[in-house]
Protein backbone atom coordinates (compact mmCIF):
# COMPACT_ATOMS: atom_id res chain seq x y z
CA UNK A 1 0.00 0.00 0.00
CA UNK A 2 1.52 3.11 -1.12
CA UNK A 3 2.71 6.03 1.66
CA UNK A 4 0.66 9.46 1.00
CA UNK A 5 3.06 12.19 0.32
CA UNK A 6 1.63 14.79 2.10
CA UNK A 7 2.31 16.08 5.71
CA UNK A 8 0.41 18.15 8.04
CA UNK A 9 3.03 19.03 10.31
CA UNK A 10 2.70 22.26 11.15
CA UNK A 11 -0.44 23.19 9.84
CA UNK A 12 -2.91 24.62 12.52
CA UNK A 13 -6.77 23.80 13.03
CA UNK A 14 -7.69 27.15 11.38
CA UNK A 15 -5.07 26.76 8.40
CA UNK A 16 -6.51 23.12 7.95
CA UNK A 17 -10.19 24.45 8.26
CA UNK A 18 -9.27 27.42 5.64
CA UNK A 19 -8.07 24.17 2.63
CA UNK A 20 -10.47 23.94 0.10
CA UNK A 21 -10.94 19.93 1.07
CA UNK A 22 -10.53 17.48 -2.47
CA UNK A 23 -13.14 14.99 -1.86
CA UNK A 24 -11.85 11.63 -2.91
CA UNK A 25 -13.95 9.23 -5.38
CA UNK A 26 -14.54 5.96 -4.70
CA UNK A 27 -13.51 2.77 -6.65
CA UNK A 28 -14.74 3.52 -10.64
CA UNK A 29 -17.70 1.03 -10.10
CA UNK A 30 -19.24 2.16 -13.26
CA UNK A 31 -16.53 0.30 -15.27
CA UNK A 32 -18.43 -2.76 -13.93
CA UNK A 33 -20.72 -4.85 -16.11
CA UNK A 34 -24.68 -5.10 -15.04
CA UNK A 35 -25.79 -5.94 -12.34
CA UNK A 36 -22.40 -4.38 -10.73
CA UNK A 37 -22.98 -0.91 -11.31
CA UNK A 38 -22.53 0.64 -7.68
CA UNK A 39 -23.15 3.35 -5.69
CA UNK A 40 -22.67 4.89 -1.96
CA UNK A 41 -26.08 6.73 -0.92
CA UNK A 42 -24.93 7.65 2.81
CA UNK A 43 -21.72 7.78 4.44
CA UNK A 44 -21.18 8.50 8.16
CA UNK A 45 -18.43 8.86 10.32
CA UNK A 46 -18.60 8.07 13.89
CA UNK A 47 -15.86 10.17 16.08
CA UNK A 48 -14.85 9.92 19.40
CA UNK A 49 -12.38 12.66 20.99
CA UNK A 50 -10.38 9.52 23.19
CA UNK A 51 -10.46 6.31 23.34
CA UNK A 52 -11.94 3.77 25.49
CA UNK A 53 -15.51 4.91 25.05
CA UNK A 54 -16.94 2.05 22.65
CA UNK A 55 -16.68 3.83 19.66
CA UNK A 56 -16.29 0.85 17.40
CA UNK A 57 -19.19 -1.15 19.57
CA UNK A 58 -21.12 1.38 18.60
CA UNK A 59 -20.29 0.96 15.01
CA UNK A 60 -20.94 -1.72 14.91
CA UNK A 61 -24.78 -1.88 16.56
CA UNK A 62 -25.27 1.21 14.16
CA UNK A 63 -24.77 -0.95 10.85
CA UNK A 64 -26.06 -3.70 12.02
CA UNK A 65 -29.45 -1.87 13.46
CA UNK A 66 -29.27 -0.16 9.99
CA UNK A 67 -29.08 -3.73 8.16
CA UNK A 68 -32.00 -5.06 10.52
CA UNK A 69 -33.93 -2.37 8.31
CA UNK A 70 -33.29 -4.20 4.86
CA UNK A 71 -30.46 -1.45 4.16
CA UNK A 72 -27.35 -2.24 2.04
CA UNK A 73 -24.75 -1.47 4.98
CA UNK A 74 -20.43 -1.25 4.57
CA UNK A 75 -18.26 -0.52 7.38
CA UNK A 76 -14.79 1.16 6.83
CA UNK A 77 -12.77 0.60 9.60
CA UNK A 78 -10.38 3.65 9.39
CA UNK A 79 -9.07 2.90 13.15
CA UNK A 80 -5.71 1.67 11.49
CA UNK A 81 -3.76 0.97 14.09
CA UNK A 82 -6.23 -0.19 16.60
CA UNK A 83 -8.91 -1.96 14.16
CA UNK A 84 -11.76 -3.98 15.90
CA UNK A 85 -14.49 -3.78 13.97
CA UNK A 86 -13.91 -7.53 12.27
CA UNK A 87 -13.22 -8.91 15.18
CA UNK A 88 -16.74 -7.78 16.46
CA UNK A 89 -17.91 -9.73 13.38
CA UNK A 90 -16.41 -12.67 14.02
CA UNK A 91 -14.87 -12.05 10.24
CA UNK A 92 -11.40 -13.43 9.34
CA UNK A 93 -11.80 -13.70 5.32
CA UNK A 94 -9.37 -12.09 3.51
CA UNK A 95 -10.84 -9.28 1.06
CA UNK A 96 -10.51 -10.31 -2.50
CA UNK A 97 -8.61 -9.01 -4.96
CA UNK A 98 -10.14 -8.35 -8.47
CA UNK A 99 -8.88 -6.26 -11.87
CA UNK A 100 -11.15 -3.54 -10.49
CA UNK A 101 -10.48 -3.20 -6.89
CA UNK A 102 -10.55 -4.82 -3.54
CA UNK A 103 -13.61 -6.68 -2.71
CA UNK A 104 -14.77 -6.94 0.79
CA UNK A 105 -16.31 -9.55 2.85
CA UNK A 106 -19.84 -9.52 4.49
CA UNK A 107 -21.09 -10.49 7.73
CA UNK A 108 -23.84 -12.86 8.63
CA UNK A 109 -26.32 -9.80 7.83
CA UNK A 110 -24.47 -8.87 4.45
CA UNK A 111 -22.23 -5.90 6.01
CA UNK A 112 -19.85 -5.47 3.94
CA UNK A 113 -16.75 -4.65 5.80
CA UNK A 114 -13.06 -3.65 5.11
CA UNK A 115 -10.21 -3.72 7.73
CA UNK A 116 -6.67 -3.54 7.59
CA UNK A 117 -6.91 -6.90 10.21
CA UNK A 118 -8.18 -8.56 7.50
CA UNK A 119 -4.79 -8.17 5.70
CA UNK A 120 -2.91 -9.07 8.31
CA UNK A 121 -1.22 -12.33 8.56
CA UNK A 122 -2.33 -13.28 12.37
CA UNK A 123 -4.73 -10.83 13.75
CA UNK A 124 -3.30 -9.54 16.53
CA UNK A 125 0.11 -8.45 14.47
CA UNK A 126 0.62 -4.56 15.31
CA UNK A 127 0.74 -1.98 12.60
CA UNK A 128 3.06 0.54 13.51
CA UNK A 129 2.54 3.24 10.64
CA UNK A 130 3.13 6.94 10.74
CA UNK A 131 0.57 9.17 10.39
CA UNK A 132 0.89 10.10 6.14
CA UNK A 133 1.13 5.95 5.66
CA UNK A 134 -2.24 5.76 7.96
CA UNK A 135 -3.91 8.82 6.03
CA UNK A 136 -3.41 6.96 2.79
CA UNK A 137 -4.48 3.53 3.94
CA UNK A 138 -7.90 5.34 4.64
CA UNK A 139 -7.90 6.92 1.69
CA UNK A 140 -7.63 3.59 -0.31
CA UNK A 141 -10.31 2.04 1.44
CA UNK A 142 -12.21 4.32 -0.12
CA UNK A 143 -10.84 4.63 -3.54
CA UNK A 144 -9.73 0.88 -3.95
CA UNK A 145 -13.21 -0.65 -2.64
CA UNK A 146 -15.88 -2.34 -4.24
CA UNK A 147 -18.24 -1.00 -2.31
CA UNK A 148 -21.32 -2.02 -4.24
CA UNK A 149 -24.71 -0.47 -3.80
CA UNK A 150 -24.75 0.66 -0.62
CA UNK A 151 -27.31 2.67 1.14
CA UNK A 152 -25.06 3.70 4.37
CA UNK A 153 -21.33 3.20 4.29
CA UNK A 154 -20.06 3.43 8.43
CA UNK A 155 -17.01 4.93 8.74
CA UNK A 156 -15.20 3.55 12.40
CA UNK A 157 -12.85 6.27 13.45
CA UNK A 158 -9.66 6.07 15.30
CA UNK A 159 -10.00 8.52 18.85
CA UNK A 160 -9.00 12.11 18.69
CA UNK A 161 -8.18 14.54 15.58
CA UNK A 162 -5.24 13.55 13.84
CA UNK A 163 -4.56 12.34 10.27
CA UNK A 164 -7.15 9.85 9.55
CA UNK A 165 -10.08 11.63 11.04
CA UNK A 166 -8.95 14.66 9.56
CA UNK A 167 -8.25 12.47 5.90
CA UNK A 168 -11.73 11.46 6.31
CA UNK A 169 -13.66 14.88 6.92
CA UNK A 170 -11.33 16.31 4.77
CA UNK A 171 -11.55 14.22 1.69
CA UNK A 172 -14.66 11.47 1.95
CA UNK A 173 -18.34 12.95 0.95
CA UNK A 174 -19.90 12.76 4.46
CA UNK A 175 -23.39 13.00 5.44
CA UNK A 176 -22.26 13.78 8.86
CA UNK A 177 -20.82 12.49 12.31
CA UNK A 178 -22.17 10.95 15.04
CA UNK A 179 -20.01 11.13 18.53
CA UNK A 180 -19.73 9.14 20.90
CA UNK A 181 -18.80 9.68 24.75
CA UNK A 182 -19.14 8.55 27.98
CA UNK A 183 -20.16 10.32 31.23
CA UNK A 184 -17.15 11.35 32.53
CA UNK A 185 -16.20 15.05 32.39
CA UNK A 186 -12.50 14.29 30.54
CA UNK A 187 -14.88 12.43 27.73
CA UNK A 188 -17.27 15.31 27.77
CA UNK A 189 -14.04 17.48 27.47
CA UNK A 190 -12.44 16.10 24.46
CA UNK A 191 -16.42 15.47 22.78
CA UNK A 192 -15.95 19.12 22.50
CA UNK A 193 -12.82 19.22 20.67
CA UNK A 194 -14.40 16.87 18.16
CA UNK A 195 -17.54 18.97 17.62
CA UNK A 196 -15.34 22.02 17.12
CA UNK A 197 -13.03 19.94 14.70
CA UNK A 198 -16.21 19.51 12.60
CA UNK A 199 -17.48 22.86 12.84
CA UNK A 200 -13.88 24.15 11.43
CA UNK A 201 -14.21 21.51 8.46
CA UNK A 202 -17.83 22.16 7.75
CA UNK A 203 -18.93 18.59 8.60
CA UNK A 204 -22.75 18.64 10.13
CA UNK A 205 -23.06 16.45 13.66
CA UNK A 206 -26.01 14.14 13.17
CA UNK A 207 -25.79 13.46 17.20
CA UNK A 208 -24.56 12.39 20.23
CA UNK A 209 -24.68 8.86 21.95
CA UNK A 210 -23.57 8.01 25.71
CA UNK A 211 -21.88 5.23 26.26
CA UNK A 212 -21.08 2.95 29.41
CA UNK A 213 -23.63 5.34 30.88
CA UNK A 214 -24.91 3.35 33.49
CA UNK A 215 -24.86 -0.77 34.75
CA UNK A 216 -28.59 -2.17 35.48
CA UNK A 217 -28.58 -4.63 38.57
CA UNK A 218 -29.02 -8.19 37.66
CA UNK A 219 -31.24 -8.67 41.04
CA UNK A 220 -33.24 -4.81 41.59
CA UNK A 221 -32.66 -3.61 38.19
CA UNK A 222 -31.74 -0.11 39.86
CA UNK A 223 -29.24 2.30 37.51
CA UNK A 224 -25.48 2.35 38.73
CA UNK A 225 -23.88 4.97 37.10
CA UNK A 226 -20.24 3.37 37.42
CA UNK A 227 -18.63 6.62 35.70
CA UNK A 228 -21.25 9.72 37.42
CA UNK A 229 -24.26 10.98 36.57
CA UNK A 230 -25.01 11.18 32.88
CA UNK A 231 -24.48 14.65 31.02
CA UNK A 232 -24.55 13.40 27.51
CA UNK A 233 -28.66 15.36 27.36
CA UNK A 234 -27.31 18.69 28.79
CA UNK A 235 -24.13 18.69 26.88
CA UNK A 236 -26.11 18.05 24.03
CA UNK A 237 -28.57 20.37 24.57
CA UNK A 238 -25.48 23.23 25.01
CA UNK A 239 -23.94 22.34 22.35
CA UNK A 240 -26.96 22.51 20.16
CA UNK A 241 -26.61 18.96 19.13
CA UNK A 242 -29.45 16.28 18.67
CA UNK A 243 -29.11 13.42 21.69
CA UNK A 244 -29.52 10.27 20.65
CA UNK A 245 -29.55 7.98 23.37
CA UNK A 246 -27.12 6.54 26.22
CA UNK A 247 -26.53 2.82 26.30
CA UNK A 248 -25.63 0.81 29.42
CA UNK A 249 -22.87 -0.98 30.37
CA UNK A 250 -23.88 -4.66 29.50
CA UNK A 251 -21.71 -7.78 29.82
CA UNK A 252 -24.32 -9.44 27.34
CA UNK A 253 -22.81 -6.93 24.95
CA UNK A 254 -18.87 -7.62 25.43
CA UNK A 255 -19.70 -11.35 25.59
CA UNK A 256 -21.31 -11.30 22.20
CA UNK A 257 -18.32 -9.23 21.23
CA UNK A 258 -15.86 -11.01 22.23
CA UNK A 259 -17.61 -14.06 20.40
CA UNK A 260 -17.57 -11.96 17.15
CA UNK A 261 -21.52 -12.52 17.14
CA UNK A 262 -22.15 -8.54 17.48
CA UNK A 263 -25.14 -8.88 14.63
CA UNK A 264 -26.90 -11.18 17.38
CA UNK A 265 -27.57 -8.51 19.72
CA UNK A 266 -30.69 -6.68 20.45
CA UNK A 267 -29.93 -3.10 20.81
CA UNK A 268 -32.33 -0.61 20.06
CA UNK A 269 -30.09 1.99 18.46
CA UNK A 270 -32.14 4.70 17.15
CA UNK A 271 -31.77 4.75 13.09
CA UNK A 272 -35.13 6.50 12.40
CA UNK A 273 -32.95 9.71 12.28
CA UNK A 274 -30.65 8.04 9.34
CA UNK A 275 -33.75 6.55 7.60
CA UNK A 276 -35.13 9.89 7.61
CA UNK A 277 -31.89 11.28 5.33
CA UNK A 278 -33.17 10.31 2.35
CA UNK A 279 -36.15 12.94 2.57
CA UNK A 280 -33.37 15.34 3.45
CA UNK A 281 -34.70 15.99 6.99
CA UNK A 282 -32.09 16.39 10.34
CA UNK A 283 -33.02 14.73 13.53
CA UNK A 284 -34.46 16.87 15.87
CA UNK A 285 -32.56 18.84 19.20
Amino acid sequence: MAADKTCGAGVTGQDTARQAPVKEKPAPLEKLPQPEQSSIKHTIAVMSGKGGVGKSTVTALLAAALAKEQQAVGILDADITGPSIPKLFGLKEQPVSSPMGIIPPKTLLGIRVMSLNLLLPHEDDPVIWRGPLIAGAVRQFWTDVIWGDLDYLVIDLPPGTGDAPLTVLQSLPLDGIIIVSSPQELAIMVVKKAVKMAAMLNVPVLGLVENMAYLACPHCGEKIELFGPSRAAAVSKELGLPYLGSFPVDPKLAEVGDRGEIERYQADFPVDFLLRLEKGARPAH
